[in-house]
């Protein structure tokens, strides 16, 4: 990816992308026409994408291979991250000396309006994780921004006792006051802008787009709520 500095935080520390980076023209690649006129560029194409994460199962085998595992998916945002991030552990898995047995549970949260987080955070489905105890812990989330939401989900979760608990997220943003606990397995560093796509979405709008995105100033007027 052409003027993207790439930098490593240690092994998983991410692929960073500089406040400048423009994107990519939306002309070469294909995307849904109903989003025609809602989008910037696209910031991260499906490809790279899949390839970071390839690459983030791999140090995860490394990690946490032949340790039975507990991948707790963040929706909805995160759940084709996590299908992908699953689907590559299994396969080295199936390749490899180092096997995973793994569970999934799904978890909802909700922080978001339009393109604002607020105060107001919901935890869906996390009601009762007393499974959790004792147990290796994957949370696997699509972007992490202040970490206040990952804050406070980690909190919740060890309070369940587990032995252990790692956060792979796809995407980090450079925002003021970021909090101490960010992913232990990083994607994606990326400025702060409003991205969409890859199940991101705005007002449940644009998960159905394969790229990462910005959307366009016109796109959220005409899917504000």
């Amino acid at each position: 990816m052409a003027d993207v500095a790439v930098q490593s935080h240690g092994r998983s520390g991410g692929i960073v992308i500089n406040d400048a980076w423009p994107g990519y023209s939306l002309d070469l690649f294909s995307y849904p026409a109903h989003y025609c006129g809602d989008l910037d560029c696209v910031f991260i194409p499906h490809g790279v994408i899949m390839d970071r994460t390839e690459r983030l199962a791999r140090n995860i085998m490394d990690d946490l291979g032949d340790h039975d595992l507990v991948v707790l998916c963040v929706l909805k945002g995160g759940y084709q991250f996590c299908v992908d991030l699953v689907d590559r552990i299994k396969a080295l898995s199936r390749n490899s000396n180092h096997t995973i047995p793994m569970r999934v549970h799904f978890i909802r949260l909700k922080s978001y309006l339009n393109d604002q987080s607020t105060e107001d955070l919901h935890i869906l489905g996390a009601e009762d994780l007393s499974f959790l105890a004792g147990k290796n812990v994957l949370i696997v989330e699509a972007i992490v921004g202040t970490g206040k939401t990952m804050e406070t989900l980690l909190k919740h979760v060890e309070a369940f006792r587990p032995k252990m608990i790692k956060v792979a997220g796809l995407l980090v943003k450079r925002v003021p006051h970021n909090a101490a606990c960010l992913p232990d397995y990083v994607g994606f560093e990326i400025p702060d802008r409003f991205v969409v796509g890859y199940a991101l979405d705005y007002n449940e709008y644009f998960r159905d787009l394969n790229h990462i995105c910005v959307i366009s100033e016109s796109g959220k007027m005409k899917y504000k709520i």
